[in-house]
């Protein structure tokens, strides 16, 4: 059978590696264009894109799918299935017509739950303790389309989307590779997806990261672990962007919102300085100065003697 994978990041890596250990053919890899990155904004390729290369793999990156000439060039590989791992693009109808087993979709999260752009993340903002990957049939909607097969995972409390997210992507390769083979045989009958349990995410940006010390302690530390790498949770001390890498909630009462003060760190999980909230105590274990390496907390504070008894702002 001929396949088009369709992927980007690093989360879309491990799906095209299992494809390429069947018996199919992989007779594209479809990925976004290669962009500036960094400090240095030095153009830098998608992950999936290198991956390909490596393994001489074609490699197309069309700015559009929307485009007349560009359907034509994908109708021309006659692919029988299209696989798609976090490609970044939505698809129109004209490719979705194309293969006559459909585009399947690799989604880390238990659909409905947390469509869109950042299921990982969304899943541990809204406190889940189980999340997952779904396969589904491809339709025109953002991750509408009916479910084949799913399989759940646990978040732990220490799990950021940095954690989870490589393995969801490996748990999501061998789901869709067993999707494929039960599809192909005829064996799954697709579930429409029930819009009344619906949510969705949205694509993060740099300014969703910056702290709010009137939030609940929970709702602060969930943050922190979601926005793990991207866009990170940070405030401002001394006028400079100070980030909090790793954090845990304190169940004590607040000295109020942004108020840095001393914990008993045998205690409190490793935290030897918390932040006061709109409920609670966010207890920091790990920190970053801007332009500074990462450092405990206690170490940080140690050189930042006027940090406890200070105020961060809101």
């Amino acid at each position: 059978m001929r396949i088009v994978f369709m992927g980007s990041p690093d989360f879309g890596v491990p799906t095209l590696q299992r494809l390429l250990e069947t018996r199919h053919q992989v007779v594209a890899v479809y990925t976004q264009t290669d962009k500036p990155a960094g400090r240095g904004r030095d153009v830098e390729s998608p992950p999936v894109k290198a991956f390909a290369q490596e393994h001489g793999l074609q490699v197309l990156q069309p700015r559009s799918l929307r485009r007349p000439e560009e359907v034509e060039r994908l109708r021309s590989l006659s692919p029988d299935v299209i696989a798609v791992a976090a490609y970044g693009k939505l698809l129109p109808q004209d490719v979705l017509d194309i293969p006559p087993h459909g585009c399947l979709n690799v989604h880390p999260s238990l659909l409905p739950r947390h469509r869109g752009a950042s299921p990982i993340a969304g899943a541990i903002l809204a406190g889940d303790e189980v999340t997952g990957v779904t396969i589904i049939l491809m339709d025109a909607g953002m991750d509408s389309g009916p479910i084949l097969l799913q399989e759940t995972y646990p978040i732990s409390p220490d799990d950021t989307t940095a954690t989870l997210m490589p393995k969801l992507a490996e748990l999501g390769a061998d789901l869709l590779v067993e999707t494929l083979e039960k599809w192909l045989k005829r064996e799954i009958a697709p579930k429409p997806q029930d819009e009344s349990r619906a949510t969705f995410t949205q694509l993060l940006t740099k300014e969703a990261g910056e702290i709010d010390w009137r939030l609940p302690a929970v709702d602060i530390w969930r943050r922190v672990r979601a926005y793990q790498p991207w866009p990170g949770c940070y405030t401002r001390w001394q006028g400079r962007v100070l980030k909090i890498t790793a954090a845990t909630p304190v169940d004590s009462q607040s000295p109020g919102p942004g108020s840095i003060v001393s914990l008993v760190k045998a205690v409190n999980e490793g935290a030897a300085v918390g932040v006061g909230t709109g409920q609670g105590i966010l207890g920091l274990i790990r920190l970053q100065m801007e332009g500074k390496r990462e450092l405990p907390a206690e170490e940080f504070v140690r050189g930042q003697r006027g940090f406890v008894g200070s105020a961060l702002p809101s």
